[in-house]
């Protein structure tokens, strides 16, 4: 049999449905699970895999929606739990690595599931460089920010800025503009997954940015790059009706 752990936000919904798990089932602390069971929203599935990557002990995550949108999470059911996560398809999600290099001269890594972005802390728009395997593509970015998106992150913010949704499974990234300014056209890019992204700041001084790892942010960065980390895949299992790869695809019928 295997063994589970369960966890859950601090949500009451969440609370009072993992009262209800533990008592209809058996569980293992985390240290001693071979899979997960996360009770919340989208936002509490990804502190529960920053959590697992921080540890550097990764399981394979079921998760049930108790928050609000809940795009990596299956429905909540108390009853058949057992045949659902032996039914469950695993999905395979590379992160991102964010090496960012700050004013000061500090250098910070940190791992991002959805995406990495860059945003002008003040009023004055953002002047950056973009490169692509250590070339030059973009000279000068006028813009309020710039964001590096995964297939799985690809539904969330980078949507929102108008970025193109990825198959999950397809291999690829996208690089897109918040409200860009010049140059006037350009409105991103999708990229193989093996791409190196680099983003220097421009006139940092003057005008700061900071750099945001899904959650986590670093002020008043200089340099940042960009890359898939394939050494630390994670597993989403969903159940076969509802899997991530389908809401995907169906995403970009919503009107």
């Amino acid at each position: 049999m295997t063994a589970r752990a369960l966890v859950a936000s601090n949500t009451q919904p969440a609370q009072l449905a993992e009262a209800e798990l533990r008592q209809a089932y058996d569980w293992v602390p985390i240290e001693q699970a071979e899979q997960v069971v996360a009770l919340g929203g989208d936002g509490f599935m990804l502190q529960t895999l920053h959590a697992m990557l921080g540890r550097r002990r990764i399981l394979p995550v079921f998760g049930m929606n108790l928050g609000t949108v809940g795009f990596l999470m299956n429905d909540w059911r108390l009853e058949g739990l057992e045949e659902r996560l032996a039914r469950a398809r695993p999905f395979r999600v590379s992160p991102l690595t964010m090496t960012a290099t700050t004013v000061g001269g500090e250098h910070i890594v940190l791992p991002a599931i959805n995406e990495v972005s860059l945003l002008r802390e003040t009023r004055q728009t953002a002047k950056l460089e973009v490169t692509i395997n250590d070339r030059i593509v973009l000279p000068e970015l006028v813009c309020d920010g710039i964001l590096v998106a995964t297939p799985a992150g690809s539904t969330a913010y980078n949507f929102s800025a108008q970025g193109p949704i990825l198959p999950l499974g397809s291999a690829l990234l996208a690089l897109t503009p918040i409200s860009p300014f010049r140059p006037r056209r350009w409105r991103g890019a999708i990229l193989p997954e093996k791409t190196r992204i680099g983003i220097r700041v421009l006139e940092a001084d003057k005008r700061p940015v900071s750099a945001v790892a899904d959650q986590r942010e670093v002020r008043e960065v200089t340099h940042v790059h960009v890359e898939i980390d394939h050494m630390r895949d994670l597993t989403l299992l969903f159940d076969p009706e509802h899997a991530l790869d389908d809401r995907i695809t169906m995403e970009q019928f919503i009107a």
